[in-house]
């Protein structure tokens, strides 16, 4: 077992690294843009497959084992998203896929979770959360290089309404990783436009119907397989569409 002292020391260098990187993002970052008077953060690069990221909002996704029942742009917040009704092909299994594309250069994630918790109250009466914990969802790059893979960090909750109960998945997709954090993309697009390059992103939120009050882990392996599909088709066919 760790001490307490191990425990905080950790925890110490953690924040101790963050910090140092952003100094160093700041220094090779800011203050060339400073002395040269073009501020990076006014034209950042420009966004790879923009145009393939902005059609899911019409289009949402094609999933492996997946069909589509219905799918719409659904206004949640100030943003349009892409709400997504699909129905399991070797059973009756339904979930609901809401994908938030990046709509340009200087966009960013900030407060889609808070939003989609403001759309769920409006439409179900309330969104209370509860069970929630950290989830990792693991997807092969590809299926010709096997001991490739992408490591996804998300969010995994209930949210019980007046009418229905949920578990619920949620991260922020990028091309190689995906974080339930605005922060640790932030953190990834600064190295990416330090190499002249951008970390493209598609907020995901999955949302499955569970019997009412249930124990969400119960739903852990059904909504992994869908997440790690929809991270898996983001790669192959919108963020790396030619690999």
């Amino acid at each position: 077992m760790i001490s307490l002292s191990k425990f905080f020391k950790y925890k110490y260098l953690t924040y101790l690294t963050v910090l140092l990187l952003l100094l160093l993002l700041l220094v090779t970052g800011a203050v060339p843009g400073y002395l040269t008077g073009k501020w990076q953060w006014k034209q950042p690069p420009a966004v790879t497959n923009l145009k393939l990221l902005k059609d899911i909002r019409s289009k949402g996704l094609t999933l492996s084992g997946w069909k589509t029942l219905e799918q719409v742009e659904q206004q949640i917040g100030t943003n349009k998203w892409s709400l997504q009704l699909i129905q399991q092909e070797s059973s009756q299994k339904k979930a609901i896929l809401l994908l938030l594309p990046q709509n340009g250069p200087t966009d960013q994630p900030e407060i889609e979770w808070t939003d989609i918790s403001g759309w769920g109250k409006s439409r179900w009466g309330k969104w209370d959360i509860a069970q929630e914990r950290s989830a990792q969802l693991i997807v092969k790059q590809s299926p010709h290089r096997e001991n490739t893979q992408t490591q996804v960090e998300a969010i995994f909750f209930r949210a019980a309404t007046n009418q229905e109960t949920f578990a619920v998945l949620q991260w922020y997709a990028l091309p190689n990783s995906g974080y339930s954090s605005p922060f640790r993309w932030f953190l990834a697009d600064q190295f990416a436009q330090w190499q002249k390059n951008r970390a493209p992103w598609v907020a995901v939120s999955i949302i499955v119907p569970i019997e009412p009050l249930g124990q969400v882990e119960t739903t852990w392996p059904l909504i992994e397989s869908i997440g790690e599909t929809v991270q898996s088709t983001l790669m192959g066919e919108v963020f790396n569409p030619t690999q």
